[in-house]
């Protein structure tokens, strides 16, 4: 089974529309609901291609209701085709789950996006969600730790929720950013997948390469760095690798580092090697691109890119 820890969970809300104008009224073409937090959306690329996973973090309100509806609805269809399958341990709570709003311009292809702060977490959920995250990693192959903090949450979360992780023996995929990714470097994950942008901030540097290094000896065991449509950078104890696809892709790119951060832990569990683990996440990173919602890819896209990913080495780590 393979945690992931969505702590802000969300009722991701997708509207399509001919063209987006400011200041101007706009007819919706096609209305989309998921449940989503970047944890929630890995776990069910996760459960589409076939494996188990099982999702904690916290729901409430009636948006939390409408999320946890809409998991149950994901899991059964997984199981129709003959998918994998996804465990609801959300933590309830008395605040309201977010909501975030994703705009897409179907004629650019661009997409604006809204997200709610989130829910503040009182001290009694948090030990409710701590009790509950203990007991989870004595059945799991590895956790990913995804997302924004909402409020009442520490700021050094994710190193507490990291060594708790490392003491049971299950490996961690920190995908976050801002203080809490600097706190949860330093706890030694063993994979770190930040974006440019957040490497930047992490490092203090714009150069992908050397600011992966540099995350790396501040003490994430691997780095694997989100570089947009220009694919993925990972520098690792056994050496340091670019992936790409072969061609952009135009889409939603909400959700495609999601489906990356899919790809990286389907290949920690099986134990592949990094190269064939960075061509699995950028295959699935794009064919989320051409998928409507986030959580979600095109099966055919990525069938038929996994064997193109253009994966190099470089000389040195």
């Amino acid at each position: 089974m393979i945690l992931t820890v969505t702590l802000n969970t969300a009722l991701d809300i997708t509207y399509r529309v001919p063209r987006l104008r400011p200041h101007a009224s706009h007819r919706v073409t096609e209305v989309t609901e998921r449940p989503g937090g970047k944890g929630i959306n890995v776990a069910r690329v996760l459960a589409a291609l076939g494996r188990h996973t099982t999702v904690t973090g916290f729901a409430g309100g009636v948006t939390g209701t409408v999320v946890r509806e809409l998991l149950a609805t994901d899991t059964a269809a997984y199981a129709d085709t003959g998918g994998g399958r996804i465990t609801d341990a959300l933590v309830p709570i008395a605040g309201t789950t977010r909501r975030t709003l994703g705009v897409v311009d179907t004629t650019s292809g661009d997409t604006t996006q809204l997200n709610e702060t989130g829910p503040a977490v009182t001290a009694t959920e948090w030990a409710a969600f701590m009790d509950a995250y203990v007991r989870l990693l004595r059945g799991a192959s590895a956790v990913a730790l995804c997302g924004s903090l909402p409020p009442g949450v520490p700021v050094g979360t994710y190193a507490q929720l990291i060594r708790e992780a490392r003491a049971a023996g299950v490996p961690t995929l920190l995908d976050t950013g801002g203080e809490p990714l600097r706190r949860g470097v330093a706890a030694r994950p063993d994979i770190v997948k930040p974006n440019a942008e957040e490497l930047a901030g992490l490092t203090g540097s714009t150069e992908p390469l050397r600011a992966a290094r540099d995350a790396r000896r501040r003490g994430a065991r691997a780095v694997a760095a989100s570089l947009g449509a220009d694919g993925l950078l990972a520098i690792t104890a056994q050496g340091a690798w670019r992936a790409a696809p072969p061609e952009r892709l135009t889409g939603n790119p909400t959700g495609a580092g999601d489906a990356a951060v899919a790809g990286l832990l389907s290949g920690l569990v099986d134990e592949a090697p990094w190269p064939e683990r960075m061509a699995r996440a950028v295959a699935l990173s794009a064919a989320a691109v051409r998928a409507p919602a986030a959580g979600e890819f095109d099966r055919a896209v990525y069938a038929e890119l996994l064997d193109r990913i253009e994966v190099t080495e470089h000389p040195t780590a």
